[in-house]
């Protein structure tokens, strides 16, 4: 019962109206010279034409009550600033409406209901009612189209409390006309209603998707950052592994010869730049602010020497065994091999210095088999690492649509096995969200 009361205000006081919509059909710019004049920025020819039917109607409406009060008997008499005044609020209650009803439909709707009574008063006393109604075809025209911009623009209370304010005024006005008045009044405002709801459902559709796109962004934003980490992880471990077991075999080797001294550090040093280089590579996207990128192949298996040069550099003994072609693999199934078996041999380096390391790399039947094995440590190795260097390889794999397994094999040692397609849809596994450029991508 309380809503009730609440509804009629809205529609009568407190209520208001939603905005216009901003994008508007058949709009054109002001010109700069007419800014000054104009306070808006676009005109809308809607706004124009409703302009020109509000003036032509006020217009219209003066001139035929004026003229038919102003002749002949039985016309009342025209003279007197009382019907004047009668005449003016007739063409306001029919044009004005219609002049605010896109902008304050709401203000609107209240003018033309407060001007009724004038407008058909009048109509009844000069005989100017159509069909034996009480209203003139302008009236009907300007309560109609007022009624559809409340019902398009304005909240469903105001809109159901509008619509039974204007079924009793009708029945007020003439109860004879009630039947025919309320359904033209009734179609006018479900019409507006329809469109309304069509529109929320359209702007609710489009906040959805704007919604359902950034968080897509922000997923393939995470699966980049999960990508640059792993990449972080494979091009540090390695390359920081091989330089410290070097520095600290460098020493040794050379026991006061300065060429053996120098060449240890030369090739630290090489080592060093190789690293600088692979991060700036993989960092080269996020730091170019003008959208410039690295166009440097990613590495793969062509490069699989000089990884087998540094770990035996390090005093591993490295066995490797090739099989099958292993120069047409795609970029992405060459680029996550090499970093299987770069991470196991730094993981050999820092666990199992010192060892015999077995490499095999076999392209057989649409797939690429990796196995890297590691004997007993020689030496004392690090301690147990914290994980990431295996899950990297198996995300790398699972991301191919392949697998890996590692673990401890009998007798001592370590053992990592992996299996990736080489096929269209193991490539396919591997595509990047739309609208992400990465190294891989540009390798």
């Amino acid at each position: 019962m309380r809503a009730v009361p609440g509804a009629f205000g809205l529609a009568f006081f407190q209520g208001d109206a939603d905005p216009p919509p901003k994008a508007r059909r058949l709009a054109f710019g002001v010109p700069q010279w007419l800014r000054p004049l104009v306070p808006v920025s676009t005109i809308s020819l809607v706004q124009v034409a409703e302009l020109i039917l509000a003036l032509l109607l006020y217009m219209q409406t003066q001139s035929t009550v004026r003229s038919w009060i102003s002749g002949p008997p039985p016309g009342p008499d025209g003279r007197g600033p009382i019907w004047d005044g009668f005449v003016y609020l007739t063409a306001v209650a029919v044009g004005l409406p219609i002049a605010l009803r896109d902008r304050w439909p709401l203000a609107a709707w209240r003018v033309s209901i407060a001007l009724m009574p004038v407008a058909v008063g009048v109509t009844r006393t000069v005989g100017l009612s159509d069909g034996g109604m009480p209203y003139t075809t302008w009236l009907i025209v300007s309560q109609l189209l007022v009624l559809y911009s409340v019902a398009v623009r304005c909240d469903r209370r105001i809109t159901v409390a509008v619509w039974v304010v204007m079924l009793l005024a009708t029945w007020i006005i003439d109860p004879n006309s009630m039947p025919v008045a309320m359904v033209v009044v009734s179609v006018a405002v479900l019409f507006g209603y329809n469109v309304r709801v069509r529109r929320s459902a359209t702007a609710k559709l489009k906040t959805e998707e704007r919604r359902t796109r950034q968080a897509e962004s922000a997923q393939a934003v995470l699966a980049e950052r999960a990508r640059i980490a792993r990449e972080l992880h494979d091009v540090v471990a390695h390359h920081m592994s091989v330089i410290a077991i070097q520095a600290e075999a460098v020493p040794l080797k050379a026991r006061g010869d300065p060429a053996q001294l120098e060449a240890g550090l030369a090739e630290i040093r090489a080592l060093s730049l190789e690293a600088i280089a692979e991060l700036r590579q993989v960092l080269g996207v996020l730091r170019d602010q003008d959208g410039r990128v690295d166009t440097a192949p990613q590495p793969g298996l062509d490069r699989l020497d000089e990884l087998v040069s540094n770990a035996r550099a390090a005093g591993l003994a490295v066995l490797v065994k090739r099989a099958g072609p292993l120069d047409r693999l795609p970029p992405a199934v060459g680029l996550s091999a090499y970093r299987i078996v770069q991470e196991s041999l730094s993981n050999a380096m820092r666990h199992a210095p010192g060892s015999t390391v077995a490499l095999d790399v076999a392209h057989r039947r649409g797939e690429l088999r990796l196995r890297v094995a590691n004997g007993p440590s020689a030496a004392p190795g690090a301690g147990p690492g914290a994980g990431h260097g295996v899950a990297g390889m198996r995300e790398r794999a699972t991301l191919l649509g392949g697998t890996l397994d590692a673990g401890p094999v009998a007798g001592g040692g370590f053992e990592v096995r992996a299996t990736l397609p080489v096929t269209d849809a193991g490539e396919k596994t591997h595509e990047r969200p739309r609208g992400f450029v990465t190294g891989d991508d540009v390798g």
